[in-house]
């Protein structure tokens, strides 16, 4: 290792007249942490902070909306008020005194916004179906748009009062104001702000003016573009290295190249595991081909040496990274450190940052502190007095709340019944595009051994185990199992789990397979039954899913549905949804049709109707329909041990998310 790695990544750059000292740049999530009425509070403000505490050199803020009539979520973050203004103040004097800066991605939501919380109907420059909330947005008129263009530039102004570095324009995607303008898919317009490229262009160019006349013309502008909208009928990478010149002429002073549409391409925007690394990083380059300002990328960018080896190639200039600074705030001063194994790892599971996000505010499975950085992520409390304790089960909420504990200073030890740790993740990996997920164990069970945590493998726990041990803590985290259906012949020779099938416990199926669930587990062990990298060969694997619910892969981050989705299409898996196995047979099953009702507390009640048919030829029958908890211990601990904690799937059946966000809270209590 060099005395100064990723030399390229840590050296500084120019964007207009202001000067990052690295090329590393925060992308532009929105959290719906801020007040209702747009001003930055304490809890984003933390947030931020912390990722310019972590040497970011560039902090981009979330979508910052110009009309407080139009949030692009709830919780915006706004620049329509000059009361806007002192809050965020407080916030570029703080980052600016990490030695970083801070820009405001300034938007109008239009057709995406959700302004149905003001009773207002959304707009754009046509009429169209607005995707996020099932509305039709209206045509702005001429007059509209007029005033649009002043509020921009009254936004640029605000900004440059609060003490900001510049101002992003979005321009992406074809689902906000500017981007739907510039785009013929939601463009129809036939006056001066439709039809030709050049036309279409015409908001932005007078968009700029009054950002210029407003905030002045030394005030650094990036756009952020698709730089192809990878779309029937959407713009190609060949329009955007025309209109780009003329952009940079009219006053911008860098590019944000992404790619894709919303929503038909949203997994180009978020892309899921399984997706190529650096995905935007070709239009990226196309772009910097054809304009002298800086290009900046972004898109599964998680690994310092990818992100030197872009600007190595001089592909971008500054790198963006969104959910690998969730997952990890201190990515760029490990990196400069050269401390690449203790980054934590963006997985691309979306389960926090992307998926649920009505249920739960923006969050991270690897790093549990996000949002909430004052509470937990200035540093672990050294233990007011250390503690001998014991965690039972090594999945990764076992072994997140070892590493924790054990950083706080506690005497730990992890017993695993297995020969390895990883618990549920070890079957996650197994189909087909998951394999990023063991970036996961591997980090954790690395911090585990640094922190000094005794492991034992191939150690199942009893009571009596636990009594000779005499822990002050036991943290119970032995997991789930799958779950066995109550239904007639469910004991047959031919009945197997999921979980039996990608662990390898049982021959792997061949022939006609049925499943017994359409969930996440049910999809994805239909992918890897059915492709044919792994079809033996006797013979292809013909797979069939049975669902009672309506739609399958509910539980599934949307973007990484869709693409499972189109697989299972190519590799011709059946799937029969409204429909509920009712009984086993020697060779198939016997299934009722169902009936789904929503309550009016949004509870989904799924009722049998009296359509029966049976569904016969199957040679093997998989179930793949959730799992239960397996805790043999915390009952009979509680009289034994003085602290006890269940966490994880031993407490209740749900995802690794959950497991390791009660291991943190678990372990830095006691």
């Amino acid at each position: 290792m060099t005395d100064k790695p990723f030399s390229r990544l840590f050296s500084p750059i120019k964007i207009g007249t202001m000067e990052m000292k690295n090329r590393i740049a925060l992308a532009p999530m929105d959290t719906d942490f801020v007040n209702r009425d747009g001003t930055v509070n304490e809890r984003y403000h933390d947030y931020i902070e912390a990722r310019a505490k972590g040497g970011a050199g560039l902090l981009i803020l979330e979508v910052t909306s110009i009309d407080g009539q139009y949030p692009y979520v709830p919780h915006t973050v706004g620049m329509w008020d000059d009361s806007q203004i002192a809050p965020m103040r407080r916030l570029t004097d703080a980052i600016h005194a990490h030695g970083s800066r801070l820009i405001p991605q300034i938007a109008h939501p239009g057709p995406e916004s959700v302004c149905f919380l003001n009773k207002v109907q959304p707009v754009g420059p046509s009429p169209a179906m607005c995707f996020t909330y099932k509305t039709t947005c209206r045509e702005l008129s001429v007059e509209e748009i007029a005033h649009i263009v002043e509020q921009f530039g009254d936004a640029a102004r605000r900004a440059r009062e609060s003490g900001c570095d510049g101002i992003e324009l979005h321009s992406a995607h074809c689902y906000m104001l500017l981007g739907s303008f510039i785009s013929s898919l939601r463009n129809k317009r036939s006056d001066a702000y439709g039809g030709s490229i050049e036309s279409r262009l015409r908001i932005h160019l007078e968009v700029l003016r009054s950002i210029q006349a407003r905030a002045g013309r030394d005030f650094p502008i990036v756009m952020r573009l698709s730089g192809d909208e990878l779309t029937p009928g959407g713009r190609d990478i060949e329009e955007t290295k025309y209109i780009a010149p003329m952009l940079v002429e009219a006053g911008v002073h860098a590019f944000h190249i992404s790619s894709g549409t919303f929503p038909q391409m949203s997994w180009r925007i978020l892309p899921p595991h399984g997706t190529p690394m650096g995905l935007n990083v070709p239009y990226a380059a196309a772009v910097k081909q054809v304009v002298n300002v800086p290009v900046f990328t972004v898109g599964r960018i998680t690994d310092p040496r990818l992100a030197e080896s872009i600007l190595e190639r001089h592909q971008a200039d500054v790198i963006v990274l969104g959910r690998a600074l969730l997952a990890d705030p201190e990515w760029p001063n490990k990196a400069a450190r050269g401390h690449l194994e203790d980054i934590t790892p963006c997985i691309g599971c979306g389960l926090g940052c992307i998926h649920g996000r009505e249920s739960h505010p923006m969050t991270c499975l690897m790093n549990p502190s996000v949002g909430r950085e004052k509470e937990m992520g200035a540093g672990l409390a050294p233990a007011a007095r250390p503690k001998k304790v014991m965690v039972i089960g090594g999945g990764p909420g076992g072994l997140h709340a070892a590493m924790v504990a054990a950083q706080r200073g506690h005497q730990v030890t992890l017993c695993e019944k297995r020969d390895r740790v990883g618990g549920q993740l070890n079957l996650a990996v197994i189909p087909p595009g998951k394999q990023e997920l063991t970036k996961a164990t591997q980090f954790l069970a690395r911090q585990v051994e640094k922190a000094g945590v005794k492991v034992q493998l191939n150690k199942e726990v009893t009571v009596n185990t636990v009594e000779q041990e005499k822990p002050d803590v036991a943290i119970v985290a032995t997991g789930g199992e799958a779950l066995i259906l109550k239904i007639p012949g469910i004991k047959e020779r031919h009945v197997v789990t999921a979980h039996d099938v990608l662990s390898g416990k049982v021959r792997r199926p061949y022939g006609d397979v049925l499943i017994i669930g359409g969930g996440m587990v049910g999809l994805e062990t239909a992918e890897f039954l059915a492709h044919p990298g792994f079809n033996p060969i006797v013979g292809r694997t013909s797979v069939t899913v049975i669902e009672m619910m309506g739609n399958v892969g509910a539980d599934m981050v949307p973007e990484g549905r869709t693409l499972l989705m189109e697989r299972l299409h190519q590799a011709q898996v059946r799937i029969m949804t409204n429909r509920k196995v009712r009984e086993v047979l020697q060779d198939g099953v016997v299934v009722v049709d169902t009936i789904i009702e929503t309550r009016p507390d949004r509870t989904v009640v799924c009722k049998e109707g009296y359509n029966e048919e049976a569904i016969r030829g199957m040679k093997t029958i998989v179930l793949a329909r959730g799992a239960r908890s397996v805790d043999p211990l915390s009952a009979e601990l509680k009289t034994r041990v003085p602290e006890v904690y269940v966490i994880g799937d031993a407490k209740k059946p749900r995802k690794a998310l959950e497991a390791i966000a009660e291991a943190a809270e678990v372990a830095r209590k006691i």
